[in-house]
């Protein structure tokens, strides 16, 4: 595999331990961060204590993205915002989720997405590499930590690599510790896919090697390791292997894994449940567990601006309505009347006075567009503050008056992995009804009797609609299902008038958006020959 070097400003990642202002080490219920004022790249590089504490800042940087405050917290929820299940109703976010902006190599879209994901995930990337290298050449530590600190340091760099790869396409990857002799050296061309898959599976394959099935909560497990293989896999069309590694997690001997007994209880208290493969960590009472974020107030409308309805938890928290489930979700999940994910688990569908004269009754203040030919006054007070909303992100125990709270984020879950091996199993050999009927049943909604290709979508959208997995299944899928989607369901469209024309992702969408660009500030930093995705030259 060729190595390659990043000259940019995330050069600075060559002295991990000297940014590190936090030693960070493990207790029963989290990943504690402590500060430290002994903290400097010797420690990190040359000690066992310093090694692990480079690896669990890996989990802080994996933080950061949620909880960076840019356009309203925008990196957790952007690609959400960007699918056929969502209609983006307002703000930066918005405009991003219309293609309106984030289209275009100069944007300022494109510049907050290079910040957001392109410089986050190569940080990560080479602060994962430099931890790598140091631990391979370590002397006289203990070889179970060692190994231990390889795997996580290893599964890091592989997620980071696989979403850069999913946006972009046109990246590189390297094995290589920036150093203050190669900082700046240029990359001239992006690594070839088996450069790029070889390495994510590489890493991947040692992680599931090493990493224990059952470990501290918020720590990634071989069934986190697993469960990406699975989705790598998926991506390169080796079907067999997707099986293989989704059905290992779902049915292997030494799995913990289970799916918890009802929807209810899948985005509940702390997330720490059988279900969760990956769980970000953002605790109230641990110095370093994360900020408060908007997460949560993007997906939740402003009902509570309506006389006689306060914010409350129970409703889904203080939200402005930013990005919503569309029509086409909505309808998906009405299909079955008995589908117990259509109201107060995943979605809050109506809501309910809680003072004054009608306490308990339904709040009816404004309507849809239900009628083309005659088209409601008051649609678009509906969309601001009764339409229905995703509530898998808001916190039992939340500020009910603050837009910011701070909650843990469900990365990866088993539901998704019944889906992976009910797809695979499709696209290659054996009977995918179990799978994709587990999930079903579990919600209530009645079991399928075959699988196409679009089961399998319709059942992924109804499922983890929101968790930040849809745009890169339909890429995944192919061109022809990208564009399908899009721009048939994007959006409301009709039902909506005021973001028809210029606001209308159906209108707006074109086939090159299937890769993001790459923005012109990161590529004036590689090689004069470095390639642009296509359509954006």
């Amino acid at each position: 595999m060729k190595t390659k070097f990043f000259n940019s400003k995330i050069k600075g990642s060559l002295l991990l331990c000297m940014a590190l202002l936090f030693v960070v080490t493990s207790c029963e219920d989290y990943l504690k961060e402590e500060p430290s004022t002994f903290i400097d790249a010797d420690y990190i590089f040359t000690t066992e204590e310093g090694l692990k504490s480079g690896v669990v800042a890996l989990y802080k940087f994996e933080r950061d993205r949620y909880d960076n405050s840019t356009e309203d917290f925008m990196g957790s929820v952007l690609m959400s915002s960007r699918s056929d299940l969502a209609f983006s109703r307002t703000g930066y976010t918005g405009l991003m989720g219309r293609y309106e902006r984030g289209t275009s190599p100069v944007d300022q879209g494109s510049n907050f997405a290079s910040s957001l994901f392109w410089k986050h995930f190569y940080n990560m990337t080479n602060k994962a590499t430099a931890i790598i290298n140091a631990a391979e050449e370590i002397e006289g530590i203990d070889e179970d930590a060692r190994k231990k600190v390889l795997a996580e340091a290893k599964y890091f760099r592989a997620h980071s690599y696989f979403y850069l790869y999913r946006m972009y396409n046109n990246i590189f990857v390297s094995t290589e510790t920036v150093t203050v002799d190669n900082a700046f050296n240029v990359v001239n061309d992006r690594s070839t896919d088996a450069e790029i898959f070889g390495l994510i599976n590489s890493d991947l394959d040692y992680a599931i090697e090493n990493l224990d099935w059952i470990d501290t909560f918020g720590r990634v497990t071989k069934g986190t390791a697993k469960h990406v293989k699975a989705k790598v896999a998926m991506w390169q069309g080796d079907w067999t292997e997707a099986k293989n590694q989704a059905l290992d997690v779902i049915e292997g001997p030494d799995s913990p894994h289970s799916l918890v007994s009802s929807t209810a209880d899948v985005f509940a208290g702390d997330r720490n449940n059988s279900e969760s493969l990956f769980v970000i960590q953002s605790q109230d009472d641990v110095l370093g567990g994360g900020n408060t974020t908007m997460m949560n107030a993007n997906y939740v409308t402003q009902y509570f601006q309506i006389s006689g309805i306060e914010s409350n938890n129970e409703q889904g928290g203080r939200g402005f309505s930013r990005i919503l489930p569309n029509l086409y979700l909505l309808n998906l999940i009405a299909e079955d009347p008995n589908d117990t994910r259509d109201d107060n688990t995943y979605f809050r569908l109506k809501y309910y006075y809680t003072s004054g004269d009608r306490i308990g009754e339904e709040v009816d203040n404004y309507e849809p567009i239900t009628d083309l030919a005659n088209p409601s006054s008051s649609y678009q007070n509906y969309y601001k503050r009764m339409h229905p909303s995703c509530i898998k992100f808001s916190q039992e125990d939340g500020n009910a008056d603050s837009y910011l709270i701070r909650g843990n984020v469900t990365v990866y879950r088993l539901a998704e992995t019944y889906l992976i091996a009910a797809e695979a199993i499709m696209r290659s050999s054996g009977d995918p009804l179990p799978y994709i009927n587990a999930v079903r049943t579990r919600a209530g909604a009645a079991p399928v009797t075959t699988v196409n290709q679009q089961t399998i979508l319709d059942e992924r959208a109804r499922e983890l609609a929101f968790e930040g997995q849809r745009w890169f299944t339909l890429k995944r899928m192919g061109q022809d299902v990208i564009d399908f989607q899009i721009t048939n369901y994007a959006g409301d469209g009709e039902y909506f008038p005021a973001n028809l024309g210029s606001k209308d992702p159906r209108e707006n969408w074109q086939s090159y958006y299937i890769n993001w660009p790459i923005a012109q500030r990161d590529l004036d930093l590689l090689g004069p020959d470095y390639p642009q995705n296509n359509g954006y030259n």
